[in-house]
């Protein structure tokens, strides 16, 4: 087993080229993963240099994604995302998505509709990720996930 392989959190890493079959499938371990909200799992997904766009903030590599997670998950209480396959081409995803989420501040639920584009390295590991979202404010009875 490679070292990459080692360090993925499933047994069997997703790899491109994706078929449609193998996209849905990496859609749905991202969608776990994060749902986990462990930081640590949820970066092992990504190459050592990974380079990020979220909404505003650009960052790159692994210590960089733990620190946002920590970040985001501090603020983002009680967070449920799904995420569903848009697009996906050799190594390349996209996916739209919808998560929940209460304020940590205020203690108002929110829903955060937006786009990711994805791009892997020949092992399976996203390499970039590229985020557009858009929060509103929702009532605790709206909401979709729970």
């Amino acid at each position: 087993m490679s070292p990459t392989e080692t360090q993925s959190p499933t047994p069997t890493p997703i790899r491109p080229p994706f078929t449609e079959e193998s996209a849905r499938m990496k859609v749905k371990a991202a969608e776990n993963a994060w749902n986990s909200r462990d930081p640590e799992r949820v970066a092992l997904a990504y190459t050592e240099d990974s380079e990020w766009r979220n909404r505003t903030e650009f960052f790159r590599g692994r210590e960089a994604i733990k620190a946002f997670l920590r970040r985001k998950w501090a603020k983002e209480l009680d967070y449920k995302l799904m995420k569903e396959l848009w697009a996906y081409t050799g190594n390349r995803i996209s996916v739209r998505f919808e998560y929940e989420w209460r304020d940590a501040d205020t203690g108002q639920w929110m829903r955060t509709h937006g786009n990711e584009h994805w791009e892997f390295d020949d092992s399976g590991l996203m390499r970039r990720r590229d985020m557009s979202a858009n929060d509103y404010p929702i009532q605790e009875s709206e909401r979709r996930y729970r």
